[in-house]
């Protein structure tokens, strides 16, 4: 069965080559058109999960949440955003003006643009660009340049604070991020999206747990959200870096931040959850959009989750966090599993087949192998690392206490 989107597709190129434009411009009103039509539905999307995660988090609050704009109150955030347009924008006094008003701009168009290499069908994507892994690196990266042009900009403590956060913490994380980023496509051979899906008979979550948890959690870091989001901490900076916005232009920054919580959720599906692959797609290409928005909604659930139970940790935990544990760990996973798979090819026949399930379970058995291993000495690691921390906090206690008695028996007298 053809696919519907290569069918539209197919029409509206016949429909503009008969209205007189040549094949190449034919192609570019298509292109245009396409990602019209792609960031208008993030934007809808947006709406919607605004409304679910208000909804689902008053239900872990034992609240009802929005019920009074709309059915089940969906028109609520339809009802904010007009609020929202109709507020003025205020420019605190000494502020950057270009900066100040380019920051949510950038910040939006950043999460937009990570959409373009995101494949939804085997044939529908943006753009199927080679390096397309290393493009949302890229892209993603402007999302803090948004939030330091807006901290720098606002002539404000509070906000410049929240903006040298973003850049320690974001940054921090990048590193772990493209670490396990690394994996899904050594194993795949290719940076290209649509690829990294199509060699995801087993998706690679199941193969490589530990890269996929790794590379959530840095996920969910660089977007600032829940347990992470110390960006805007409002019992020690107030709002952070969008303090001093108001009106749409904070609007845009709000948008920014649930579009991007979203965004990692589909890249989390198409890198290590086999993206648009299902039962039936080689038969019905259509079904993959299902299967894919299954798996992200799926995954935004499980982020809400954790928003909705974990507290905020502190700045400096954050960062020993990332560079104490996440890094090595992703530097160590990395290597050993670059180093197993290689020693594998050459002792176990028929290791790099990828045509069938059957096929694929050797080479599966023996990742997950090594996962699981390194995920034990990671454990191992940790509870040494616990177990010295409380022997040398015992010790600290026994001296002071000495001290102390003696203290109080000078009073005493």
């Amino acid at each position: 069965m053809a696919d519907i989107f290569t069918t539209i597709g197919s029409w509206l190129t016949g429909l503009f080559e008969g209205l007189g434009a040549s094949p190449a411009l034919a192609a570019t009103i298509l292109m245009v058109l396409g990602a019209a039509v792609l960031a208008s539905a993030v934007l809808f999307i947006l709406v919607f999960n605004i409304w679910f995660e208000r909804k689902v988090m008053a239900r872990f609050q034992d609240r009802i949440g929005p019920n009074r704009v709309g059915p089940w109150g969906i028109f609520q955030t339809v009802a904010d955003l007009a609020k929202l347009f109709s507020k003025e924008i205020i420019i605190p006094g000494g502020a950057d003006m270009m900066p100040f008003m380019m920051a949510p701009v950038i910040a939006v168009m950043s999460v937009i643009l990570i959409w373009a290499v995101v494949p939804f069908t085997p044939n529908l994507i943006g753009t199927d660009v080679n390096i397309g892994a290393l493009y949302f690196v890229a892209v993603s990266s402007l999302g803090v340049m948004a939030i330091l042009m807006a901290g720098w900009s606002s002539n404000n403590k509070y906000a410049l604070l929240g903006a040298f956060r973003a850049v320690a913490m974001l940054v921090s994380y990048e590193v772990p991020l493209v670490l396990t980023l690394m994996i899904p496509v050594l194993l795949t051979g290719s940076m290209r999206m649509n690829e990294i899906v199509a060699a995801q008979r087993i998706a690679y979550l199941f193969m490589m747990p530990l890269a996929g948890a790794i590379f959530w959690i840095a996920s969910v870091a660089e977007v600032g959200r829940q347990p992470f989001d110390v960006l805007e901490g409002e019992s020690e900076i107030v709002a952070g870096y969008h303090i001093e916005y108001s009106g749409f232009a904070f609007a845009m920054f709000y948008a920014a931040e649930w579009a991007h919580g979203f965004a990692i959720c589909a890249l989390m599906a198409v890198l290590f959850l086999g993206g648009w692959r299902g039962p039936g797609v080689e038969q019905i290409p259509t079904l993959g959009i299902v299967y894919f928005l299954l798996k992200t909604f799926l995954l935004y659930f499980f982020q809400v989750w954790t928003r909705a139970i974990l507290p905020r940790i502190r700045i400096d935990h954050i960062m020993y966090f990332c560079w104490k544990f996440l890094v090595p760990l992703s530097l160590v996973l990395v290597v050993v599993t670059v180093l197993v798979d290689k020693t594998a090819r050459s002792l176990i026949p028929g290791y790099m087949l990828t045509g069938s399930l059957i096929e694929m379970l050797p080479r599966a058995a023996v990742l997950l192998i090594v996962n699981v291993a390194v995920a034990l000495l990671a454990i191992a690691w940790v509870a040494w690392l616990g177990r010295r921390e409380r022997e040398r906090a015992e010790a600290a206690s026994v001296s002071i206490a000495p001290i102390e008695s003696g203290a109080t028996a000078q009073q005493a007298r």
